[in-house]
């Protein structure tokens, strides 16, 4: 990777659409881009947290319509949902006279919906299963210990859940980097409406979208790292001979 990276690097300095009007553009869609995914990641995961509760409670009631909406939501495409969040909603009759059609008339709420709603449902189950495999000597010894269900859930069961769910929660916030790049079909100057950009201007598409996959490429690693030092530290007490 690194050589590949070393043999390129030049070939993309050779080019002269990086001049400062495209680099500025492209730094308008990292910040957009970022600015995207976290608000997402961070919304999902506030309602993913009691949505995975819920999941998990003895009533049909409350547990199944959960279950509906994260079978709808990680059943389908991700662009279809946006598209749905984007124009469906501009259709409905007299929506345009009311409140709601700020949020709609800016591409980046609707985005932001679709993101958000679909990252929840993913994060749902991740945290389900993760609560789902407590172990049992745990919840007895919270019960042995005269906790209430509440206090169980925030001493012993999530705790534990949200160390168990980390790896795949790592995977679940790339993924959304990555499907963070259909947000210029909605007219959003992200990175990829940024790359669209520089190759509608100068027509000339690989070092536009060649540097793009660099930058989420060095993106991805960063996050990589991160949450590998995050199971490193969280997880160390599993590790043979600590």
């Amino acid at each position: 990777m690194q050589q590949w990276l070393t043999e390129i690097a030049p070939w993309l300095a050779q080019n002269d659409i990086f001049t400062p009007a495209t680099l500025a553009q492209y730094w308008q869609g990292l910040v957009n881009t970022v600015q995207l995914v976290f608000i997402s990641l961070l919304v999902g995961v506030v309602l993913a947290v009691p949505l995975a509760i819920a999941r998990g409670s003895r009533w049909p009631w409350l547990k199944w319509p959960i279950w509906f909406y994260t079978y709808i939501f990680r059943g389908t495409p991700l662009l279809i949902q946006l598209y749905l969040a984007y124009y469906g909603f501009a259709f409905i009759p007299g929506i345009q006279e009311t409140w709601l059609w700020f949020f709609i008339d800016d591409p980046t709420y609707p985005a932001l919906l679709a993101f958000t709603l679909n990252t929840a449902a993913y994060t749902t189950e991740i945290f389900r299963g993760a609560i789902k495999a407590t172990p049992r000597g745990e919840i007895e010894a919270a019960r042995a210990y005269g906790m209430s269900k509440v206090l169980a859930y925030r001493r012993i069961i999530l705790p534990s859940a949200f160390r168990r769910a980390l790896p795949a929660y790592g995977n679940e916030v790339i993924f959304m980097l990555h499907a963070s790049a259909i947000a210029s079909v909605v007219t959003i100057m992200d990175l990829t409406g940024a790359a669209y950009y520089v190759y509608a201007r100068f027509y000339s598409p690989f070092p536009a979208f060649i540097f793009v996959a660099l930058v989420y490429m060095a993106l991805s690693f960063g996050i990589q790292g991160i949450f590998r030092q995050l199971e490193k530290r969280m997880l160390r007490h599993l590790r043979s001979g600590s």
